[in-house]
């Protein structure tokens, strides 16, 4: 008798190759929930302002114990968060331009804009205050700003804070895109960083009153403006569009969305407070 095929042999190359195929294709799919349980998250665009004040620090682990949701952050400026999620990087956005957010939900890219909460911008400078601004008209402030050629250091980043000082500077009859004052200069960066070169160089800034309080680096800058209704600033909540981008987690974006509006969500923005002082305070349309 010849000796035994090969072929009989049940551990051939091509059966371990088979079996390896099956343990993999089990594995995965046993695998598959606890993937599935750790991309648990969205990604939320924001302005700098909600991060640099603390509030997000405070707010959005209540968020996930809620929900079982993680939130990772990309702070900058509403201008660029806003580019983000047009190019589809962001599940949802928390931001503070009125006006532009409007424009990215007519241009489709967002779907319902909800408000979430309000703060205030103030003027921050010497306390000394050499250029004669103190008060509480925001206007006639950055008018004389202008004319005494007062060092003021703008994010010029797009932000919505940067959008707003643009309209301030408008009104007070200054147009900073044809003709900037002799003291301005734009630094292209978030709030912290600006409040930082304005306490470096005795200059006057506007700045968000959640940043201005969580702020550590102060020198001897104060709030100088505060109180005019011109100084309103209002966030709001979007979530984005799958339409336009299909890999959005529409659903974890809308249950973060529907959270922040919601009485536990708007109790948890009115808790945040620094020194006993309110930061933020919470005007959904419940």
């Amino acid at each position: 008798m010849g000796a035994p095929s090969n072929n009989s042999n049940p551990h051939t190359p091509m059966t371990s190759r088979r079996s390896f195929t099956l343990l993999v294709l089990v594995a995965a799919t046993l695998l598959a929930p606890l993937v599935q349980a750790q991309e648990k998250f969205i990604v939320l665009a924001s302005t700098t302002s909600t991060e640099q004040s603390g509030l997000f620090k405070h707010l959005l682990p209540e968020f996930t114990k809620a929900s079982g949701i993680e939130v990772r952050v990309v702070a900058v400026g509403t201008g660029q968060a806003l580019d983000m999620a047009r190019r589809g990087d962001a599940d949802a956005l928390f931001v503070h331009d009125q006006p532009a957010e409007e424009k990215f939900v007519a241009e489709g890219f967002g779907l319902e804009r909800r408000p979430v909460m309000y703060n205030d911008f103030v003027l921050i400078g010497p306390k000394a205050d050499p250029a004669g601004v103190r008060g509480n008209n925001i206007a006639s402030a950055l008018k004389r700003l202008g004319e005494t050629g007062a060092a003021f250091i703008s994010r010029g980043d797009k932000s919505g804070t940067h959008s707003a000082e643009l309209r301030q500077w408008k009104e007070a009859g200054i147009d900073v895109a044809t003709a900037k004052p002799t003291g301005y200069k734009e630094c292209g960066c978030g709030m912290g960083p600006a409040l930082n070169i304005a306490a470096s160089t005795h200059a006057y800034v506007l700045s968000d009153r959640g940043t201005w309080l969580n702020f550590k680096n102060r020198a001897d800058l104060g709030i100088v403006v505060e109180g005019d209704r011109n100084l309103f600033n209002q966030y709001g909540v979007i979530v984005v569009n799958p339409a336009r981008h299909p890999h959005v987690k529409k659903a974890f974006a809308q249950t973060f969305s529907d959270w922040v509006v919601s009485p536990a969500g708007q109790a948890a923005i009115a808790a945040y407070k620094i020194g006993g002082e309110q930061l933020f305070f919470p005007n959904a349309k419940l």
